[in-house]
Order: C-alpha cells, then structure tokens, then sequence
C-alpha cells in the first residue's frame, strides 16, 4: 500500500513538472499570436517561475520577461500611431522586465555539462534592454506623479546605472553606445532625479549617496546641490563630521559664496570653538568686507569669550557699516552696561569710602555709555521689550528713580 502512495505521489510531480513544461511551450506560442492575453500569461507562467523543474531555465525567465515586453511593446506602437498609451500598464510591465531578464541572462551564461558557455537568448536580452532604456525617464515621471517616489527613485537611478549592468560589462559593443558618465548629461540629470525621490520617501541617506555621486559634475549646480547636501546632514541626518567637510569643500570651491563660512562660523560658536569661529569670520570677512553681520558676530564671539574691548571694536565696525544695526547697538550698549555692574560689585567690597565712591562714579561713567546706545535701538524697535528692559536697567543703577519709573511704565505695557 505504501508503495503504491510512492508511486502515485511520483506520478504527480511528473504531471506538475509536465504541465510547467507545458504552460511555458503555451505562453511562447501565445506571445507570437497577435491578441495574446497577458494576465493568463502571466498566471502560466508563474507556476514555472518556481517549480524545480522549469525555475533553473533561462528560457522561462526570458518568456516571463518578454510577457511584460510585450505589455510594454503594444503601448509604445499607440504611442507611435499619436495615440495615448495606458499607462497603468505600461510603465508596470516596464519595472518588472528587468528582474526577469537578469535572470535569465545570469541562467542563459551557465557552463554546460561540458563547460562550454552557449548563450541562446543573451544577445536579444541585451538588445530589448537597449530599446527600453529611454522609457525609464518616462516610468520614473510616472511613479514620481503618483507619489510612489520609492519605485520613481528606482527608475531614475536604473537610467543612469545602465553602464554598470552586469550583463553589458564584457560587450564592447553594447558599451560603446553608452557615454561615459562624467559627459552623460541625462544620465547624471536623471540621477540627481533619483535622488530627489529618494528625499521623498523620506530616504535621507539614500539621496544624500546620490547628491554625492553628482555634486561635481559640471551639468549640476554645484553650489546650491553643496548647500543642500550641507543641509541634509545637519537637518536631517545629524552628521555634524559630514555637514562640516561639506561645508569646508564649500568654502573651498566656492570662495564668494557667504553660505558655507556662515555655517562654519555658527557651528564652531555652537561647538564652542571661538578661535576656529574667529578664524572663518577673517575669511568671511575678507570676502564681504561691507558685511555688516559678520562684524557683529564676531563681536559677539569675542563678547562670549569675555574680550570687550575687540567686542566694542568690531561692535563698532558693524555701527560704521551699519548705523541702524539694532542688534549691534544692543550688543555694545550691553557690554558697557555690564562693564559697569562689574565694577559696581567690586566698588562694593572696597572699604575706604572716598575710593569707594570714585570707583561707583566710574560704573556710572559706564552706565552713561551704554545710554546712547539703548536710546538709538529704542528709537528704531520701540516694541523690543529687551530693549527697555536694558534701559530700564541702566536707570536703576544709575538710582535715577523718574527715569526708572518711566522705563519700568514702558516695559510693563509692553508686557500686557
């Protein structure tokens, strides 16, 4: 009885493996007929696509890629003729030809029994891959419109990849109709469109390995592509190691550009390293010798690193530029007005009376500095509550109690 269930089990996968055979000697038949129908196709040859008997054939991937070409082939002659093709068809048998021909050539290139290489289909495989290449622009805009960025990622990239096929790589003929990527426009164009979708996916890494691969090429905008790799690192990814050398491979390559020594500048304050900031502020400096924002931050380095007096110089230097500055007139009025709290508190701890009160008369002196100051930024941001905090501030050291009362009036208005 045993045997008998052997035998008749054996009997079946003759008959599974039999009909596979059989549905892949249908779908060729089909295929050559003028109105095959391609979802029954589809469905024969899936079965083939993964019995043991078929699944190790070049030719049954070959056929399962030439369903979808022939998909693909039928839309393109409307679109010969000025018809519109359907789309919905077209551009997703376009996505799944490749999967398939790459495996059948991989299988069509196998040694035989004897170890001889006899490719049957590898040669049409090439030259229907070589056809279809412009469509992938197409299939790319396609997904790209229905938000599918992941498979419009995968198009625009399979474009500019073509070259490095495995199945063209020992075909000197088939790479001599490919330019070398450094001269290919549309290749790198569609490229840097792969990574424009990649971004959308969201696939931060993936985009910025593309942006990499192209911000040098001279068919890109090199500068705003460096400022939007720079970008990705630092908002995105937070790679400060990566964000910094792109910004000094910017400053390098694009010396007139404020953008790259900007950052530089901020993110060594925020690293606390105001000598590196300093040093990007000469640089930048150099380059925008009227920019009056860069004279302000680095007085405002030179404040945090408690040197007042370059502070008040470049402060200045900011004021002669810029006269309006209001937050360079902040700036300058708040280091003499700390200047003076300073010295009062030390005035406070002397005993001798006489030269306590000269040392209180010269915190005053500084208060009085910083009065101008405070005044001229009131003048142009009266709703700056700062401001008149600042203002309010120095009265009350100055013990000027009508003055206090009228900044302290002001201040809690703006506070309501």
């Amino acid at each position: 009885m045993k045997k008998t269930v052997f035998t008749l089990g054996l009997c079946l996968v003759a008959g599974l493996s039999f009909a596979q055979k059989k549905s892949v000697n249908i779908v060729k038949a089909e295929l050559r007929g003028e109105k095959p129908n391609v979802a029954e196709l589809r469905t024969l040859i899936k079965g083939a696509l993964t019995n043991p008997e078929t699944a190790d054939k070049a030719e049954t991937w070959k056929i399962a890629g030439d369903i979808e070409n022939k998909t693909l082939s039928d839309e393109q002659a409307k679109m010969m003729v000025g018809q519109k093709p359907n789309e919905d068809a077209m551009y997703p048998a376009l996505y799944e030809i490749y999967p398939y021909y790459e495996k059948a050539y991989s299988l069509d290139i196998l040694p035989d029994a004897k170890g001889k290489v006899k490719p049957k289909y590898a040669k049409d495989i090439k030259a229907i891959m070589l056809a279809n290449r412009p469509y992938y622009v197409n299939a790319g805009s396609y997904y790209y419109g229905k938000k599918d960025y992941r498979k419009a990622y995968e198009c625009f990239k399979f474009y500019g990849d073509y070259p490095t096929l495995p199945m063209f790589q020992d075909d000197a003929e088939s790479l001599s109709k490919f330019e070398n990527l450094e001269t290919d426009s549309s290749a790198i164009q569609y490229l840097y469109f792969s990574g424009l979708s990649a971004e959308l996916i969201p696939d931060y890494p993936t985009a910025i390995e593309v942006y990499e691969r192209v911000k040098d090429s001279k068919y890109m905008n090199n500068n705003e592509l460096y400022q939007h790799l720079a970008d990705l690192y630092n908002l995105r990814m937070k790679d400060t190691v990566n964000y910094v050398r792109t910004l000094q491979a910017g400053v390098e390559k694009f010396p007139d550009e404020s953008y790259y020594l900007l950052n530089l500048i901020n993110i060594n304050i925020i690293q606390n390293k105001p000598e590196e900031a300093i040093t990007y502020l000469d640089k930048a400096i150099e380059v925008n010798p009227n920019d009056s924002k860069l004279y302000y931050v680095r007085a405002y380095v030179y404040e945090q690193i408690k040197d007042d007096d370059k502070a008040i110089e470049y402060g200045t230097k900011a004021l002669a530029v810029e006269p309006d500055y209001v937050d360079a007139l902040v700036l300058v009025g708040r280091i003499y007005f700390n200047q003076g709290l300073e010295m009062q508190s030390n005035a406070s701890t002397i005993r001798d009376r006489k030269l306590q009160n000269t040392e209180f008369d010269k915190a005053h002196e500084k208060f009085k500095q910083a009065i101008p100051y405070f005044e001229k930024a009131y003048s142009l941001k009266p709703d700056e509550k700062s401001v008149v905090y600042g203002l309010r501030s120095i009265y009350y050291s100055l013990d000027n109690n009508k003055e206090y009362d009228k900044w302290e009036k002001i201040y809690n208005d703006l506070s309501k």
